[in-house]
């Protein structure tokens, strides 16, 4: 029998860092959650213990609370940038370097005073080779609801079938986003791209299609927030979305002589539906049609 090691990688996961900007009275916090995934010429130390071209997790965390504190930050995917560049770059036996950061929200409530935001949490995923780099930035956790405008009928059949059609409900998901841009990176290293820009006009035309589409199912609007994306952020590739059907059941009032004209729900939050998909930028243009719906 021949054995042999497969695909393989290692690095420090889920490293809290949390920086204050004080050159001023007015303070400025970023809140991360940085993870690193290392791979490359590692097959010693798994065949025969030889951590020779290991480097310890250990220092990546360091090497994460030194960047934050010599280079600051700002954009998570520029900091993404700036600590896989540097693991690529500094240990030869590593050929990819990826690193995944999650960013928590702050409101402002004075100079130096800050409340934990409830919102969405941003993140990025800097993927660097010697020879490619790949950014994808996103977001998880923007939980969205349309109170009409939505229905669910027409659909298959079985023994096992008991959900009755409705041609009114209220849609709810938890958006979990993800987009690749286009480019990847500046042409010039040492350049920046307008990160928090993109991430707004993504963020806005992702809301934007869940609130002008009528859904005849969750996929329907999956795909017209993909399309929305790519028709109106020309520096995105492709998005990938996945979206949990957060289910509102009618409750049933009869019991206490009361009738329930869909004003009355209860919020499920498990099992549940969940509808992942991917919309991609063809070569010519985006393909399939503009957001449906009446």
């Amino acid at each position: 029998m021949r054995v042999t090691l497969g695909a393989n990688q290692y690095g420090k996961a889920e490293v809290r860092v949390v920086r204050v900007r004080r050159d001023g009275p007015r303070h400025e916090l970023r809140d991360l959650n940085v993870s690193i995934a290392l791979s490359g010429d590692l097959a010693e130390v798994h065949l025969s213990g030889d951590n020779g071209s290991v480097l310890p997790t250990d220092s990546q965390k360091n090497t994460v609370y030194a960047f934050a504190r010599r280079y600051g930050i700002d954009q998570i995917e520029d900091f993404g940038l700036l600590l896989a560049r540097h693991f690529v770059d500094s240990q030869p036996a590593l050929g990819r370097a990826r690193v995944r950061l999650t960013e928590y929200g702050w409101q402002r409530l004075g100079p130096h005073s800050f409340q934990r935001d409830g919102a969405e949490s941003r993140t990025a995923t800097v993927t660097v080779t010697a020879d490619r780099t790949t950014v994808e930035s996103g977001l998880t956790g923007l939980v969205l609801l349309n109170s009409t405008d939505s229905e669910f009928n027409g659909f298959v059949r079985d023994p096992y079938t008991t959900l009755p059609e409705t041609d009114d409900r209220i849609l709810a998901t938890a958006v979990e986003a993800n987009w690749r841009h286009r480019d990847g990176e500046p042409a010039d290293r040492t350049a920046t791209r307008e990160w928090a820009g993109s991430y707004a006009g993504v963020r806005a035309a992702l809301v934007g299609a869940f609130v002008d589409t009528y859904s005849r199912s969750l996929q329907q609007t999956l795909y017209a927030m993909g399309h929305r994306v790519l028709a109106e952020r020309p520096e995105i590739a492709e998005i990938h979305l996945s979206l949990p059907n957060r289910h509102h059941l009618p409750v049933d009032l009869a019991p206490f002589g009361l009738t329930n004209p869909g004003e009355v729900f209860v919020a499920t939050d498990r099992p549940y539906g969940l509808i992942e998909g991917t919309v991609t930028r063809e070569a010519d243009g985006v393909a399939g049609p503009v957001d449906g719906g009446p």
